[in-house]
């Protein structure tokens, strides 16, 4: 199996651009690893790859699903391996690429073994979450994952409410499934992985002019044909970045210039979260802080045909 690429960053830092480049070079195709860019309601606002940016590159798993699913990372997982598998026999290399980290964890690290929360439960600790806040579920989980709640504080709501949700739907703290994990798919020496780190307010002011430009590309249009099909404001898509605000506004809720604002404040909040996942999860990845494509492209080819070399045998 020729080592797959692996590469993860903050949004806005280039991965598109690098992974296209990559794939290219090395005669690979292109994965996608990114939660919002699965859906094919968000062309613009997840700024997934257009065909003119894709330049040939054979793509997979972008905008393969609708924006009424709940598309989980164990979804994910299992095309992640099918598409991986037929790109092995065929004799491409796999090149991931995306800002969803937890997707690359489980890649190489294998996915927890958590069973499916039913809607019901969901809804009970959606509300929770609503009226009580990170602080509210904090309290709930402590007695009876004590673990879970000592260790995201009250610093992470979404995470709260999945552990609580986990314990009401099967009476375990979830660190029971976390600790009985699937095996990884890709298995060490099988891949090698690259964290972009380009320079923080360098990256902030990309976000925000990248935002005035999706909105230029129609990022309004996409977000009112979202809510005109009345979905679930609890799914994923009416979540991703900006729609939120966009829905807003459409609503006639707030100004233009409001939810303009707030939408490139939440982005540059969830960069600096990524930069912390990098800095958590992927301690030993090897970090690429330059904003260059050329600059990027030397440091993975070196690695990357150093890892790829072949094994010469010995018959002293």
């Amino acid at each position: 199996m020729k080592p797959a690429i692996l590469i993860h960053g903050p949004t806005a830092s280039g991965k598109t651009a690098l992974a296209i480049e990559v794939a290219k070079r090395l005669g690979g195709e292109v994965i996608n690893a990114d939660s919002m860019q699965v859906y094919r309601d968000l062309q613009v606002i997840s700024a997934r790859p257009t065909e003119e940016e894709m330049d040939g590159v054979q793509h997979h798993l972008f905008g393969h699903v609708d924006a009424a699913e709940r598309y989980s990372t164990g979804e994910w997982l299992e095309e992640a391996r099918a598409t991986i598998r037929k790109m092995e026999l065929s004799g491409k290399r796999a090149i991931l690429v995306g800002g969803t980290g937890l997707y690359l964890l489980a890649l190489t690290q294998g996915l927890s073994n958590i069973p499916p929360v039913p809607e019901d439960v969901r809804a009970d600790v959606r509300m929770i979450a609503e009226t009580e806040g990170a602080e509210g579920l904090r309290e709930r989980l402590a007695p009876v994952d004590a673990e879970t709640a000592e260790r995201l504080g009250t610093g992470d709501r979404q995470r709260l409410a999945r552990a609580y949700e986990v314990y009401l739907a099967t009476g375990r703290p979830i660190t029971d499934f976390q600790k009985d994990r699937q095996p990884p798919v890709l298995q060490d020496g099988e891949w090698i992985g690259f964290a972009l780190t380009p320079p923080r307010a360098k990256l902030y002011q990309k976000i925000d002019r990248r935002f005035e430009g999706m909105l230029m590309q129609g990022a309004m249009e996409e977000a009112r044909k979202l809510i005109e099909r009345n979905l679930d404001p609890e799914l994923p898509a009416m979540k991703a970045h900006g729609m939120p605000w966009l829905a807003a506004f459409a609503r006639g809720e707030i100004t233009a210039e409001f939810a303009a604002e707030n939408a490139k404040r939440d982005t540059r909040r969830y960069a600096k979260r990524q930069f912390t996942w990098i800095g958590r999860q992927f301690p030993f990845w090897p970090r690429i802080p330059s904003p260059e494509l050329e600059e990027r492209m030397r440091v993975i080819l070196a690695l990357y045909r150093e890892i790829d070399r072949p094994v010469e045998a010995d018959y002293s």
